[in-house]
């Protein structure tokens, strides 16, 4: 049972509107937090993932539309928040390799605008979010906080250039911020940009014939994206936390990517080849083979541990393919949702 010390909370979730960050919002609503959810401006006028939240969990959010890249509006969206839960990220690595510059903008600088919005209003704690892939390749499994950081892609390259932007803050100026690193995170709306996602709409999808992969062989700690939201709201009130320290949430255990390949296409009783192509693939030394997370100091802090098995969490998401499939939201053969 989690926490209910978010009761009451003003809490602000960047991102919110992000696989992840949707996810949050409904688990700090169920807890009782007054969510204030950041939500990308577009001139569609939508909402991201929030807009296919149940209009009870919905109504309960002040949703935002901005940019993170601006300060003055990243600062009117800070004040009056005891929390901030800083999701908000240009994620995509194969995109990284196309347009780098994006990633610092809205990455680092994004970054910087919250912290200078938390110190100026004094904010009681900041959750940055990381991301495993800033430790490159493993060089000692399991991973812990101590493993030297590596960018192995430009995407992780401003991933670990935020990170010690937090470090900076927290040491400079003394701010309430902790840094949390999700491992390989999966689950219900998730895009295609991921490695599960998109093997089970392949997997799914009766006019894709053949199901295109990358590289088998990398090692991943999957987790699935409930779990990951936990983490966020137990450090957000975890008493005995150490500011500007990096948090790993993982579950510890390694699959290849071959071998979840083999799951989905058990699980979803398709009977097709795997292929393994080109354009799927990262660069070889931008390619990071394994990534196995020790999260015995986020443990030791908080009640938090990957509860949901793989299977289980695979499953689930199946499901919601499924689901989406049968509502006609899914281009087949593109796996894009309309």
């Amino acid at each position: 049972m989690l926490s209910k010390s978010l009761q009451g909370k003003s809490v602000l979730v960047t991102g919110a509107d992000g696989f992840i960050g949707s996810h949050l919002c409904e688990t700090l609503v169920g807890q009782g937090a007054n969510v204030r959810a950041l939500s990308a401006y577009t001139s569609f006028g939508t909402r991201g993932w929030l807009d296919m939240l149940e209009p009870c969990i919905l109504n309960e959010m002040d949703v935002i539309s901005g940019d993170i890249r601006d300060s003055h509006f990243v600062d009117r969206l800070v004040e009056g928040q005891s929390i901030v839960l800083h999701l908000a990220a240009l994620i995509a690595i194969p995109y990284s390799y196309v347009a780098p510059q994006s990633y610092v903008d809205v990455n680092v600088t994004g970054t910087l605008n919250v912290l200078e919005a938390c110190r100026r209003h004094s904010i009681e704690r900041m959750v940055h979010t990381s991301t495993s892939e800033v430790y490159g390749t493993a060089l000692f499994t399991p991973i812990t906080e101590a493993h030297p950081l590596q960018g192995q892609s430009p995407y992780s390259a401003s991933k670990i250039g935020a990170d010690y932007m937090v470090q900076a803050y927290h040491r400079s100026f003394d701010l309430p911020a902790v840094i949390l690193r999700p491992f390989n995170t999966y689950g219900p709306r998730q895009s295609e940009r991921a490695v599960i996602p998109t093997l089970i709409r392949q997997y799914l999808d009766p006019d894709c014939p053949v199901v295109e992969i990358g590289d088998l062989s990398p090692i991943r700690d999957f987790n699935y994206v409930q779990d990951t939201a936990d983490a966020f709201a137990e450090i957000a009130v975890a008493g005995d936390i150490s500011y500007g320290q990096a948090y790993n949430a993982g579950s510890g255990r390694g699959v290849t990517i071959g071998d979840v390949a083999e799951m989905i296409r058990t699980l979803t009783g398709a009977n097709k080849p795997l292929k393994s192509t080109a354009d799927r693939t990262r660069p070889v030394k931008s390619e990071v083979f394994e990534l196995l997370a020790d999260s015995n100091l986020l443990s030791s802090k908080t009640t938090w541990r990957t509860r949901t098995p793989l299977n289980s969490g695979i499953e689930k998401t199946i499901e919601w393919w499924r689901e989406e499939f049968t509502k006609g939201r899914i281009r087949q053969s593109s796996g894009y949702l309309i």
